[in-house]
């Protein structure tokens, strides 16, 4: 189903119908339904008895077969680290899973379009992130855009065009998925049944997707967490807190939760970016729940040491996905954290 904010795009996709573009660029920040959206041109562009609107019946054979991810004719490129079969342990899962999307996967769609489609020429390639692919890969998929086989629609979303080729960005029709406003989101959330929409669209930077995903599972237990224990700080030791979130991130209910070092990051960015608001006295963006503790925090703190610390969290970003030691990593972190909570200070 399209999200209400997409209402519009999916009006003017449907009227250009099997007479548009062969490849459409889904552009947008996390969190605001881009792949719901692709999903649904997809359903649609195999469906055998699309309705009036354009969207797929949900009950013919093709529908049947999309959804339950055995339709020959569509076809997924994620990063292996998206694709890991739910047997394999979490060992095995680490050791070999990867971040890009794979050279060895384009050769692979080459090999499968250079056949006829099980159900005529329609078929379907989604690339999802489209930014997951190096040079290599993202030169094997622009051979196919640039002499595409007949009926194949592919569909690149992204968070990052700019990360893209320049030649991959001029062979795909760009639609940009900006955030909807702030009412639309919330009155979607409430219907939802999600609690105090305002916190959660706020930390999930106004997608209200993100928000429903952050609110309504495991990571709204996460996110407890990491609140409670970063407001523990400077009072508790900064390595102890370290090694205690290293054994978190690769505890079950971690990993079940999709909570991995790199989202420990981002939340970490946040919370760094609310303590440079609050030592501002600007409204907080992300943490409205913990104002109380961000602005006692910031009291008498100035802001070369607040905007110092959104910069350690920029950069701790940068590496978070890289395979390091992430003990260090973390204990490198809250000891800067805690070392410019101290020096700060100027009353």
């Amino acid at each position: 189903m399209i999200l209400p904010w997409h209402q519009t795009l999916w009006t003017r996709l449907a009227a250009a119908g099997e007479r548009g573009h062969h490849a459409l660029l889904l552009a947008g920040p996390p969190g605001g339904g881009k792949r719901q959206f692709a999903e649904a041109v997809a359903a649609a562009r195999l469906c055998d008895r699309p309705g009036a609107e354009g969207y797929a019946c949900g009950e013919c054979e093709a529908c049947t077969w999309r959804a339950a991810g055995t339709h020959p004719d569509l076809f997924r490129l994620v990063p292996e680290a998206d694709e890991a079969a739910d047997d394999v342990s979490e060992a095995d899962k680490e050791s070999a899973k990867s971040r890009q999307i794979k050279v060895e996967q384009i050769r692979q769609l080459q090999d499968s379009l250079t056949r006829k489609g099980h159900r005529g020429d329609r078929r379907v390639v989604l690339v999802d992130p489209a930014e997951a692919m190096n040079a290599v890969t993202a030169n094997g998929l622009l051979k196919l855009l640039e002499e595409p086989p007949v009926g194949v629609l592919f569909l690149l979303i992204t968070r990052a065009p700019d990360r893209l080729l320049p030649t991959i960005r001029s062979r795909a029709q760009r639609w940009d998925f900006p955030a909807p406003d702030a009412a639309q989101a919330s009155a979607w959330l409430a219907e939802q049944g999600i609690k105090d929409s305002a916190t959660w669209l706020g930390f999930a930077g106004g997608m209200p997707v993100a928000a429903e995903e952050l609110s309504s599972g495991p990571l709204a237990a996460c996110r407890a967490r990491f609140v409670k224990d970063i407001t523990t700080l400077p009072q508790r030791d900064p390595v102890e807190l370290a090694g205690t979130w290293d054994t978190w991130l690769r505890s079950k209910d971690a990993q079940a939760a999709a909570f991995d070092m790199p989202r420990l990051a981002d939340w970490l960015l946040r919370w760094y970016a609310d303590l440079a608001a609050a030592a501002s006295g600007a409204p907080l963006r992300y943490f409205t729940d913990a104002e109380s503790a961000l602005r006692g925090l910031t009291r008498g703190w100035n802001a070369e040491e607040a905007l110092g610390c959104y910069n350690d969290g920029l950069n701790l970003r940068r590496v978070a996905a890289h395979p390091l030691n992430a003990r260090l990593l973390l204990e490198d972190t809250l000891l800067r954290y805690c070392r410019r909570l101290a020096t700060g200070r100027t009353a």
